[in-house]
């Protein structure tokens, strides 16, 4: 499992260096991979304190790397 979790957070680290700052949505739906996995991955990457969180104008959770 950690092998999988490992796999998406460089998938989601990837998508996010070259898009920039997107919404959870946004990047959710450009990445693929399932909601569990989606999820522990962003986790892995906000411990690993790679990424920072914000919230637009309209109250959308976004996510951008440090």
């Amino acid at each position: 499992m950690h092998a999988e979790i490992g796999a998406a957070a460089g998938k989601i680290w990837k998508y996010l260096n070259g898009k920039g700052e997107l919404s959870l949505n946004k990047l959710k739906t450009g990445v693929k991979v399932n909601d569990r996995l989606f999820h522990m991955a962003i986790g892995w990457l906000a411990r690993e304190d790679k990424v920072k969180f914000s919230t637009g104008k309209k109250g959308e959770l976004s996510i951008s790397l440090k």
